[in-house]
């Protein structure tokens, strides 16, 4: 990584203030992969000035010119895809083809999305005797995790372009390497210089800053619902809008009449998926109470068929979790879940057989879980799954939306019309539908705990634009 010890300011690539820096850890091997350096109050200051100076030009700029830095950004994308795919793997351990086939490409899949919405979005007209303006929001503050790196910056970046912002994006320092290689994309794009600003930190060192800055006019952070409410105080002083996607304990209702093997199978993949690193991952399964049994067994046959192991092998299909603080956090709560009394129906704590190198947890199944447990209440952020029993429909609802979460949830049925009516009952952003395949085109985001506002097509794009009416504009 040429750039990995610089900053992306101006327009160019900089040198830090300061001379703090950090190992990035290749979670696979627990070993150094890369250095970044660390900003500070100065690197931000920056930062934020060339964003500043370049709003007044780019804020103005045409529909036809933002399209044309996003096509051009589409087509170096396109050609650096494998670049940034193993970056992603490198940095958080996904499994090269999940980075290729998931990772990598939803990025890609979301700028294409902008495009085609921005192609046609209307920024104004009349509304009665009012005329309307969608103007660009300001400079934005972005602030982007480390288990979906590429995803959740395009998630903020495209939108953010396409409606006129200027931007300092600050990702997880833990999984940097991704968006060195988007940095370097944006640059080759010819994305004017102060538009796009890149400063690598922590979030004492830099996203507080951000987050408190007068100059910033919104900050839009994905992380944990505590990092989140942190963000959220320190912007309270400059009543900046503040844009969260953070956590979620999504449930899995499968209903009395679904294909039971298959929603089970499915759910059990989904929950493991991105070794349990995703804030939407069905990470409680609510099954009818005579069918736990039933359900337990099916899932630990699913676990069996899936291969734990090297992210570099083509053939892997789970990977290590991201860092040893993950890795100790993970194991706390499995340790909880037993001693609690759920059922462990497979995996357990400690590391997979052959694999005590690398961040490796055993994927888990609990059964007979129960709605105080703290496996039920708490994300895990790791392969873990809990099965809860429900004896009625109005208990699985019930049981459903007893979290302060509402990121996702998922009902299972083989009666679709059934499915849509629990679907509306639950309170979450995102309902999946009998495993229905995730689209860039839908709203993302959630209730409560799980945040405000909303990424993702036309609604992202919203999110980024401040109002204005103008009355008497006619005369």
């Amino acid at each position: 990584m040429s750039h990995a010890l610089e900053f992306y300011i101006n327009g160019q690539w900089v040198k830090p203030h300061g001379a703090a820096q950090i190992d990035v850890i290749n979670p696979a091997t627990e070993q150094p992969c890369a250095q970044i350096a660390l900003g500070d109050t100065v690197d931000v200051e920056r930062a934020v000035a060339a964003a500043k100076a370049a709003f007044p030009a780019w804020s103005v700029s045409t529909r036809e010119e933002r399209l044309a830095v996003l096509e051009r950004m589409l087509a170096i994308y396109r050609r650096r895809s494998e670049d940034m795919a193993q970056a992603i793997s490198l940095e958080m351990g996904s499994p090269i083809s999940r980075a290729r086939d998931s990772q990598s490409w939803a990025g890609l899949a979301h700028l294409e999305e902008m495009i085609a919405v921005l192609r046609d979005f209307s920024f104004e007209g009349p509304e009665g005797d009012v005329y309307i303006t969608r103007e660009a929001v300001g400079i934005c503050g972005l602030i982007t995790p480390w288990n979906w790196p590429m995803n959740q910056i395009m998630c903020k970046i495209a939108p953010a372009l396409a409606a006129g912002c200027t931007m300092v994006l600050k990702p997880s320092e833990v999984a940097p390497l991704s968006a060195l290689v988007f940095a370097e994309i944006l640059h080759e794009a010819g994305v004017p210089a102060g538009v796009f600003n890149l400063v690598n930190g922590d979030g004492p060192g830099v996203g507080a800053i951000l987050a408190s800055h007068p100059d910033i006019a919104m900050i839009s952070i994905t992380g944990s619902t505590r990092a989140g409410a942190a963000v959220a105080k320190l912007a309270a002083d400059t009543v900046k809008r503040v844009h969260q996607e953070l956590g979620g304990k999504s449930a899995n209702i499968i209903l009395p009449d679904a294909d039971f093997a298959e929603a089970v199978q499915r759910g059990v993949r989904g929950c493991l998926s991105n070794s349990g690193q995703s804030c939407d991952a069905p990470t409680r399964m609510l099954v009818p109470r005579a069918r736990m049994e039933n359900a337990m067994a099916l899932a630990a046959q699913t676990v069996a068929t899936l291969r734990l192991g090297n992210p570099a092998d083509e053939e892997t299909q789970l990977g290590p979790v991201v860092s040893d603080v993950q890795y100790g956090r993970i194991q706390t709560l499995i340790l909880k879940g037993i001693e609690e009394g759920a059922t462990l129906v497979m995996g357990g704590a400690g590391k997979p057989e052959g694999l005590e190198t690398g961040y490796y947890v055993q994927p888990t199944i609990f059964g007979h879980v129960t709605i105080d447990m703290t496996i039920a209440r708490e994300e895990i952020f790791g392969p873990v799954l809990s099965i809860i029993a429900y004896d009625d429909e109005e208990e699985a609802i019930r049981i459903a939306n007893d979290t302060p979460y509402g990121l996702a949830a998922y009902v299972q049925s083989g009666d679709l019309v059934h499915a849509r009516a629990v679907a509306r009952r639950l309170r979450a952003g995102n309902v999946n539908i009998n495993g229905a395949d995730w689209t860039v085109a839908a709203p993302f985001g959630g209730f409560g705990q799980s945040g405000n506002g909303r990424e993702c097509s036309k609604w992202g794009l919203h999110d980024f634009l401040e109002i204005r009416a103008l009355i008497g504009y006619g005369g």
